[in-house]
């Protein structure tokens, strides 16, 4: 079971024939990872607090808050609400997050048969949902009455879709053959 960061450092020996690397730098790497979490507009703060610290737990950073970017009368929404929780990982916060998720977590979903391709941006980002974060070893089962989604954003700095699909599949990420 190989890291993510040792992939990604022998990623320019596997993919410099299939895309013409002429210099390592060239090589796609991961920058980033946003794990987003929206709680609509929730009024109670026990579970704004739970979501709070279960995202800390799982990811090993505070979460800060996200505001409404406008208000929405049928919603009852008004510009500034807190709405939603962001965190974004770097260097070995990421790392250790890629590996939990790669090797831990997506293997516990239900089903689980692989990602799709169609889920990487013509950017060379991936964008993955997981329905509930309990897959997390962090999350214990007696939580289960307080289950919410989440968002997860690897950002690339892959030039297109194919580059990046070769260097998901590359570093770990389980997509499914075409």
């Amino acid at each position: 079971m190989e890291s993510v960061s040792t992939r990604q450092k022998s990623a320019y020996a596997a993919l410099k024939g299939e895309f013409g690397y002429k210099n390592v730098m060239q090589t796609p790497r991961v920058t980033k990872v946003i794990v987003s979490v929206g709680t609509g507009k929730v009024q109670d703060k026990q579970k704004i607090a739970l979501i709070k610290d279960r995202l800390a737990r799982i990811t090993g950073q505070k979460p800060s808050s996200r505001p409404a970017k406008q208000s929405i009368a049928s919603f009852k929404l008004r510009q500034g609400d807190p709405i939603g929780m962001q965190i974004t990982l770097r260097g070995t916060r990421m790392v250790h997050f890629l590996d939990k998720l790669i090797h831990l977590a997506l293997p516990q979903t239900r089903d689980f048969q692989g990602l799709k391709r169609t889920a990487i941006d013509a950017m060379g980002n991936y964008s993955l949902g997981i329905k509930e974060h309990t897959i997390f070893p962090e999350c214990g089962d007696e939580e289960l009455k307080d289950v919410f989604p989440m968002g997860i954003t690897i950002v690339t700095t892959a030039k297109g879709k194919k580059e990046a699909e070769a260097f998901l599949r590359h570093i770990g990420i389980p997509l499914v053959a075409a």
